[in-house]
């Protein structure tokens, strides 16, 4: 068993969250003491309270700004986390990175205490830099990639990523290349047992659906997929997008012209079960991304038996490889869209395989167990250095 320090994220919702509760999840499953460190105390600057609140059995930091994006820490935040440390005596730290200031202290505070520190790196990087928003990302990594270097151990989702921070400085020797994992027990195709298939159809009629589900931001891309699906005659099938962010107000408006029986706006969902069988009844699975890490929704489709088709951002390109998806370029989605729709529209018979195929491609690579498996073995390594 290890003691392990967890500093990630909690809210507002994004990979982050998800991937630190999971991964948290199934330590904590595994029989490791995990204590999960975030910020979720605004306060005051001169206000003090106690790091663990009443509501919260975990250790809470105080923040002055927190978004999806980035957090900005109290001033008292890295006393506060120093003293949290030096209480629960962790064997290891392991940080999600939050793009905070604090990521930046984080070797320091660790050296002084004696404690490996490891990092899991989020960030969405494009490495051929084929637009602004891979660009921006870039300078994210440069910016990162000198504090990284003094970590024990980076995780990473895939080789390009790996391959990107080596360039930036970070030794070969540090980095881990662990990619996402999903419950392939919970994330599954159907058996006809999800309760909430039958309210879904009620709600958006017997039409085939073909689905976007995650966080509606720039770097998604998802006005792209819109414009080809406007620009599609579809025939008894309907664009399902589910979920929430900055870019839905304007893009609704944008796109109002689509009639309901072609276009839904679900909104976020946070109904797991909901969302299961919304990916169980999804014949086809879109994320025309500009920039990615590694898409745990995209995993979640795959491992669902719903055919995928994602850009060759970040990993998710290497994910669904030699078959087991379809892989567009970054450079005019809205073009090779508007190709492909008809293709799977006209075709169920291939969207079945290509869900067979992202199933398979989920079992023997992607699976939360081989992700602790890998996770556990770095804790090990570095307990015994």
């Amino acid at each position: 068993m290890v003691k392990i320090a967890w500093l990630g994220k909690k809210s507002p919702f994004c990979g982050n969250v998800s991937y630190g509760n999971l991964i948290t999840e199934h330590l904590k499953k595994r029989g490791h003491n995990v204590s999960f460190i975030h910020f979720d105390n605004h306060l005051p600057n001169n206000k003090s309270e106690s790091l663990f609140l009443d509501n919260d059995p975990e250790v809470s930091l105080p923040y002055l700004i927190k978004s999806q994006f980035y957090t900005i820490p109290s001033p008292r935040a890295e006393k506060e986390l120093k003293d949290s440390l030096e209480k629960l005596k962790p064997d290891i730290v392991h940080a999600s990175l939050t793009l905070s200031p604090l990521d930046f202290r984080l070797p320091d505070i660790c050296q002084q205490m004696n404690v490996p520190l490891v990092a899991t790196f989020h960030p969405a990087f494009d490495s051929k830099i084929r637009n602004l928003t891979a660009s921006a990302q870039q300078l994210t990594y440069q910016l990162y990639a000198p504090t990284l270097a003094k970590f024990n151990r980076v995780i990473v989702f895939s080789q390009d990523q790996k391959e990107v921070l080596e360039k930036l400085g970070v030794s070969t020797e540090k980095q881990i290349i662990i990619p996402n994992g999903v419950d392939q027990n919970i994330w599954r195709p159907s058996d006809n047992t999800n309760k909430y298939h039958n309210l879904i159809k009620e709600k958006i009629g017997d039409k085939r659906i073909f689905l976007y589900m995650g966080r509606i931001a720039n770097e998604k891309n998802i006005e792209a997929l819109l414009k080809a699906w406007r620009q599609t005659k579809s025939k008894n099938c309907l664009l399902l997008i589910v979920g929430d962010g900055p870019m839905k107000p304007s893009l609704e408006h944008n796109f109002s012209d689509l009639e309901k029986k072609d276009l839904i706006w679900w909104g976020e969902e946070s109904n797991l079960e909901i969302r299961v069988a919304i990916m169980q009844l999804a014949e086809v699975f879109f994320l025309p991304s500009l920039v990615e890490g590694l898409s745990l929704s995209l995993l979640e489709a795959m491992s669902s038996g719903t055919a995928c088709v994602a850009t060759d951002a970040g990993a998710d390109g290497e994910v669904l490889d030699s078959g087991a998806g379809i892989v567009i370029s970054t450079d005019d989605v809205t073009t090779q869209l508007k190709t492909l729709i008809p293709i799977l529209e006209n075709h169920p018979d291939f969207t079945k395989i290509l869900g067979i195929k992202a199933r398979k491609r989920v079992i023997e690579r992607y699976t939360i167990e081989k992700n602790i498996n890998h996770l556990e073995n770095v804790y090990s390594q570095l307990k015994e250095q």
